[in-house]
Order: C-alpha cells, then sequence, then structure tokens
C-alpha cells in the first residue's frame, strides 16, 4: 500500500465551506467507489478552525488551504488514474506526492470516527530543509532527535511525519515533508495550552524556545506554511 497526498486548491469563486463539504460528500462517495482506494481523509480549514488565524504561517502562493490524504493499493500512474481523475473533478488544481508515513504519535485520546470531525485541531506544516543541509543529517535530526522534543514541549495528542519520496504531478511545488499534529481545541488562541503549559508562565516560555530551538535544525522557516485545519476520516 502507498500513500499520496493531495495539496488540493478551490476556484475562487467556491467560497472554502462550500468546498470542504464538496470534497467530504461527492469526492468521498467518488473515491469509495475506486476499488483500490483502502483509506481518506480530508484536512479544511474551515469555520471550525478560525479562532486559529494566528498559528497560520504562509510563504507559497498559492497558501496551503486544503489536504487530501489517500492510502492506495499502489500509486504508479495509470493505477492512480481513477484517483487523480475523480480529485481533478472536484477542485480547482492540486499537487500530488508519493509520502512515507511515521506516526511516532498516533490518536488514540481522540480516534477519529468515520464520516466526522475528528476532536481538537490538525495543524498542518508543509517543509522544506534546509538547502545546505545534507539528507541524511536532515532526517536524522528531525526523527532521532526533534520528534521527542515536539512531542514533549506540546500538548499534541498526534504526530504524523509525512518524508515526500517524490512529487506525482508536473509543476508540484518544492516540498520535503508535511506534518500534521493533533491538539485541543484550545490551543488554537492560547499559546498555554499549545505548549502543554496552562498556567504556568514559566514552563510555557522553557518550552517555546525548546520547540523553537530544536525547528530550525532541520526546517528552512523561511519556506513553511502552517495551518490549523480539521480532520475527517472519510474511509
Amino acid at each position: 500500500m502507498e500513500k499520496v497526498i493531495y495539496l488540493v486548491w478551490r476556484d475562487p469563486k467556491v467560497d472554502l465551506e462550500t468546498f470542504g463539504k464538496k470534497l467530504r460528500g461527492d469526492l468521498a462517495t467518488q473515491l469509495r467507489a475506486i476499488p483500490s482506494v483502502r483509506s481518506l481523509q480530508v484536512n479544511v480549514l474551515d469555520a471550525a478552525v478560525a479562532a486559529g488565524e494566528g498559528l497560520k504561517q504562509t510563504n507559497s502562493n498559492p497558501p496551503l488551504e486544503t489536504v487530501v490524504q489517500v492510502w492506495v493499493d499502489s500509486a504508479i500512474e495509470h493505477l492512480r488514474a481513477p484517483v487523480d481523475a475523480a480529485i481533478a473533478a472536484n477542485v480547482g488544481h492540486f499537487a500530488a506526492y508519493l509520502v512515507t508515513e511515521s506516526q511516532p504519535l498516533r490518536n488514540l485520546k481522540h480516534p477519529p470516527k468515520i464520516g466526522e470531525r475528528t476532536e481538537g485541531f490538525a495543524q498542518i506544516a508543509l517543509i522544506r530543509k534546509p538547502q545546505a543541509q545534507p539528507y541524511a543529517e536532515w532526517i536524522d535530526v528531525w526523527h532521532n532527535s526533534h520528534t521527542k522534543v515536539a512531542i514533549d514541549t506540546q500538548s499534541t495528542f498526534e504526530y504524523i511525519q509525512n518524508v515526500v519520496i517524490r512529487p506525482l504531478t508536473a509543476n508540484a511545488p518544492p516540498l520535503d515533508a508535511m506534518v500534521e499534529e493533533g491538539f485541543p481545541i484550545g490551543a488554537l488562541n492560547n499559546p498555554q495550552v499549545f505548549f502543554d503549559a496552562v498556567g504556568n508562565e514559566e514552563k510555557f516560555q522553557a518550552n517555546l524556545k525548546i520547540m523553537m530551538d530544536s525547528v530550525f535544525r532541520f526546517i528552512d522557516m523561511s519556506k513553511i506554511d502552517v495551518a490549523p485545519t480539521s480532520q475527517y476520516k472519510l474511509i
């Protein structure tokens, strides 16, 4: 089985709420009819995460808006074609990437339910590694050092690391990885909740510094895109 991440953008004439409903409705129905599709998840910046505007970091044009994650028997082009066609029929345009998925922190606290919005919110980050950093060093720092830092300093109940193997569509924006982290809803606009330090300013400042010092070791912060999303598991 392989995992494909689709960054999708709507026609500007369609509002984001309507677009999200279309993906959870029409697109999900079409993908359920494709035998090779084993699982489907949609992440969208809908009204439920509007309070998290301050968490956004945008360095791409068009900005990160919606992500469709599909698990298929094979991502080989001709076998993936029906999935691409369904995506294309429901979005303005898209970029697809083959990824490997690692789940160092599974969501056992608020397990997703098919067809429903997962509790809390999922923060999505699109990551580009520093250009001069060797690939092996980048992976080592992220997976074998930063992973524990992220879990220890934040209120995350889910942490998923998607390493991009290769782009699957022409003109896909350069991307090295996508991270998805589940947070309690209060973390949308309360930094102390985000950094697992409610009512403790000293712990908040310490966790913030540890986290920021760590991310600069393996992320080009001038190219990162971050957005809070609602997570919907649909298959």
